[in-house]
C-alpha cells in the first residue's frame, strides 16, 4: 500500500512541476478559459469571446457584407460562391460593447458550415487575434452573430497545438 501512495505522489509531483498556473502555462502550452478576452488587430478592438471546442473554426460577427466586385447575391451554389474567392470584401463588425468597425479584407476560403440551423455556406478571410500578447493570424469565418451574447466565437484552428482549455478558468484570472 506504501509503494501504491508514494508512486501516486511521483505522478502528482510531476504532473504540477509541468504546470504553471501563474503564467496560464501547461506542458509549453496557454491555459485559457471558456470566455476570453480577444484583441482582434486588424479592427483594433476587444472582444469577449467564447472558447468553443466543438466548432472547427473561428467565427465573427460581420453584417452588411459586400464583396467588391464580385457576385453579391450568390446563390446556393458552391460554383456561385467560389467566383468571390480572392476578391475583397468588406463587412461591418460590433463587439459587446457596441464598438462598429467596417474592415476590407481578402476572401481566403469558403466554408460549408453545419450548425443547429442547418448547412450554411460563410466567407473566411484573415485576422491577427492577440491574447494576452500573443498573436496568431488565421481564417475567421463572417457571420452575422448580433443577436447572440458572444461576438467572436473561438474555434480549433485558434487553439490547435497551442492552448489548452480549463472550464473553471476566468477571464480575470490572466
Amino acid at each position: 500500500m506504501k509503494k501504491v501512495f508514494m508512486s501516486a505522489m511521483f505522478v502528482a509531483a510531476a504532473t504540477l512541476s509541468t504546470m504553471s498556473y501563474a503564467d496560464n502555462q501547461c506542458d509549453e502550452k496557454y491555459i485559457v478559459g471558456p470566455v476570453e478576452t480577444i484583441y482582434v488587430k486588424d479592427l483594433d478592438m476587444d472582444y469577449k469571446a467564447r472558447i468553443d471546442t466543438g466548432a472547427n473554426t473561428t467565427s465573427i460577427n460581420a453584417y452588411d457584407l459586400h464583396v467588391i466586385d464580385g457576385n453579391n447575391n450568390p446563390n446556393d451554389t458552391k460554383k456561385s460562391w467560389q467566383e468571390n474567392l480572392g476578391k475583397m470584401i468588406s463587412f461591418k463588425t460590433a463587439n459587446a460593447q457596441g464598438q462598429e468597425q467596417t474592415h476590407t479584407s481578402k476572401i481566403i476560403k469558403i466554408s460549408k458550415i453545419r450548425n443547429a440551423q442547418g448547412v450554411e455556406r460563410r466567407y473566411a478571410v484573415v485576422m491577427d487575434l492577440v491574447w494576452n500578447g500573443k498573436n496568431h493570424a488565421i481564417p475567421v469565418n463572417l457571420r452575422d452573430r448580433k443577436k447572440l451574447e458572444y461576438k467572436l466565437l473561438i474555434g480549433r484552428n485558434w487553439l490547435d497545438g497551442r492552448y489548452l482549455v480549463d472550464v473553471s478558468k476566468h477571464d480575470d484570472d490572466d
